[in-house]
């Protein structure tokens, strides 16, 4: 047997390396040429990457040269808006103020159908019979005293009533005109007959006074 053949036949002989072509030891080899091209395509910066642009020039110069516009417009924003919380706060009192002024209004409102009964029960007795009557003579005398008392009450918490005399002016800020009549003794557009008297409470009206005007003159 010849010594190809024992080689041949030789264990081992099947994992033994094989030349490898050019080809392949080409693409074994680390490709330094293509690490050489991408850093020629996409060269590397110096400069270190903060994350911050450079403040444009226009801004640097605002910054070294500040307007003196700027402090006359700073103080007059604050001005306006320190008189804007003054007016927020007197605002604020004064509603607290009437708030606790009228506070009672409700309450003043209805006790004006009790007064106005009181007044109704003592203007509907026929004249002369008290003196003739004692019982009723009391029962009016109790009549005119609660009247006169609710009207004290009244009084001493601020609440005025409002009954116009006859001939008085009318006055659309206190009066509501319900009818006309003829004028007689009266001017023209004054008040001839009173229907309900008016409450004011303080300074703010309550209810007007119910009259009748007398009539304008066709002619």
């Amino acid at each position: 047997m010849s010594p190809s053949e024992n080689r041949a036949n030789a264990p081992g002989a099947d994992t033994a390396e094989t030349p490898r072509g050019p080809d392949e030891a080409a693409a074994a080899e680390p490709n330094d040429v293509a690490g050489q091209d991408s850093d020629e395509a996409f060269p590397r910066s110096s400069t270190p990457v903060t994350g911050e642009r450079a403040p444009p020039k226009e801004a640097e110069e605002e910054l070294a040269h500040p307007s003196e516009e700027d402090p006359a417009e700073l103080k007059e924003r604050l001005l306006r808006v320190l008189a804007e919380q003054q007016n927020f706060q007197r605002r604020i009192e004064r509603e607290r103020d009437d708030a606790v002024r009228f506070a009672a209004t409700r309450l003043i409102k209805d006790l004006l159908q009790t007064a106005d009964n009181l007044s109704r029960a003592l203007h509907s007795v026929p004249p002369g019979l008290p003196d003739q009557n004692e019982a009723m003579r009391n029962l009016l005398a109790g009549v005119a005293a609660s009247e006169k008392a609710l009207q004290d009450t009244f009084a001493k918490h601020g609440i005025r009533r409002i009954d116009p005399a006859l001939g008085e002016p009318f006055d659309p800020n206190q009066h509501q005109a319900m009818f006309e009549i003829e004028s007689g003794p009266f001017e023209p557009g004054a008040i001839a007959q009173v229907v309900l008297p008016g409450y004011a409470y303080h300074e703010r009206l309550i209810r007007p006074a119910f009259v009748g005007v007398a009539r304008q003159n066709s002619s």
